[in-house]
């Protein structure tokens, strides 16, 4: 089985991005790894990811990102149709109310198995939860990309995206953070449990709020 797992380049004054750092040092067990750098453009991303699928053919891809704040790590549920950034991209871009695909669905939904993923992760002592957002910044866009490319061009592909927390170099004090070791395990981890599930456990991942 062959995966394609993505992080993206530094953004917003950091020096460095967990979300490449952790897929830089993930060791693949039982299946090809195919790893790229994603750029933090609204531009360029959608279509470097394209060109990955196009060339790798893989069975599943996962995009990872960096959530600063959140304090567990975060598979996905829901993609939406919107680009409404609160900062610039790396590009100087700054979309605001934008489709990230004209005319396309308002939202999609992750074809990963994110219970059974984070149930994985809880088990081995690595804090995660379901995410029912990834936010409306270059995550988002590059998620809804990925999953309207799997809705009209590759029906069965399992894919979606992943969000980590800071990582305690960067120097956020005042936020949680993670290792970088423990979020490739958590990646990898993630993967193959995609992998060994057809279908996503029958339990709650439901929100108040």
């Amino acid at each position: 089985m062959r995966v394609v797992l993505t992080g993206f380049e530094p953004f917003g004054g950091d020096r460095t991005n967990p979300s490449w750092d952790a897929v830089s040092r993930v060791v693949p067990t039982g299946y090809e790894l195919v790893t790229a750098e994603l750029p933090c453009s609204f531009a360029e991303s959608a279509p470097a990811l394209r060109a990955l699928v196009a060339e790798h053919r893989p069975d599943v891809v996962v995009c990872v990102g960096q959530a600063g704040g959140r304090a567990a790590i975060t598979p996905e549920r829901v993609a939406i149709n919107l680009d409404d950034a609160r900062i610039a991209d790396n590009t100087g871009a700054q979309p605001i109310d934008e489709p990230v695909v004209l005319d396309g669905p308002a939202a999609y939904f992750t074809t990963l198995p994110v219970k059974a993923c984070v149930a994985a992760l809880l088990e081995a002592g690595i804090p995660a939860a379901v995410s029912h957002t990834a936010g409306t910044f270059v995550c988002n866009h590059v998620f809804y990309a990925l999953m309207h490319l799997v809705a009209t061009e590759h029906p069965h592909l399992r894919a979606g995206f992943v969000h980590v927390p800071y990582a305690p170099e960067q120097g956020h004090a005042d936020a949680p953070s993670l290792p970088i070791d423990t979020v490739a395990e958590a990646l990898n981890l993630i993967i193959t449990t995609t992998l060994t599930t057809a279908t996503d456990l029958p339990t709650t991942a439901g929100t108040l709020h």
